[in-house]
């Protein structure tokens, strides 16, 4: 077996930022795309802000807002190149 690796960056263009909104709607595109999340964590910051990280058996995902600046940011490292696939469609579909 060969060890690989797929990894998607990218900047989001938002004026929206509700912090469960963004929540859910990531967790229901890494759901569909087949990932198993092992955990979430997350962080409100103050006055604005938020960060969160989805553990995934396959790797990892991450967000981070930066409302001040209307976008946010986001990270998708995957072991599993069909599930980095899907991901990739169901997220192109939702955006």
């Amino acid at each position: 077996m060969e060890a690989n690796m797929w990894n998607y960056t990218g900047w989001i263009d938002a004026t929206e930022f509700d912090n469960q909104s963004i929540k859910q709607k990531f967790d229901d595109i890494l759901k569909s795309s087949g990932f198993t999340i092992l955990n979430f964590v997350d962080h409100i910051f103050q006055p604005q802000g938020y960060t969160a990280l989805w553990l995934l058996s396959e790797s990892h995902f991450a967000i981070h807002t930066f409302p001040e600046e209307n976008k946010y940011y986001i990270e998708l490292s995957s072991c599993i190149q069909d599930k980095y696939d899907n991901f990739m469609k169901n997220y192109e579909g939702n955006a």
